[in-house]
């Protein structure tokens, strides 16, 4: 299973990464737009795990290019803000799959992405 992590913090991410290599995961992690989108151009990942709020371009500019090059790719969302909490993401991007707090424990977040990449 591939997972492309994008998150500007890259602590996080290793995070979020060891979690999903230990589960056996092929893991990619990058910190923005750009490099997001050099990975997808060359590399088809099953999940996303996607910081809604890049520091450095936009987290809807990577998941609509996903959608594009990778239909079958899904994106899990992550955020510490209240933007989008309503759940209005999904309007916004049609890959989609869940919307989760940065908070969340990196074992829960690991059991989402598996669960997401194989359905």
């Amino acid at each position: 299973m591939n997972v492309l992590i994008v998150e500007s913090r890259p602590e996080l991410g290793a995070i979020w990464s060891r979690h999903l290599q230990r589960m056996g995961m092929n893991v990619h992690q990058v910190t923005d737009q750009s490099a997001a989108v050099d990975h997808l151009d060359t590399h088809a990942p099953d999940i996303i795990l996607l910081d809604l709020v890049l520091e450095e371009g936009s987290a809807l500019a990577v998941a609509d290019f996903a959608s594009y090059r990778h239909p079958d790719a899904r994106v899990i969302f992550v955020t510490d803000t209240s933007f989008f909490s309503d759940g209005s993401i999904f309007a916004h991007a049609a890959n989609a799959c869940a919307f989760l707090p940065a908070g969340t424990r990196p074992e829960d977040l690991a059991a989402m992405v598996e669960h997401y990449a194989i359905t």
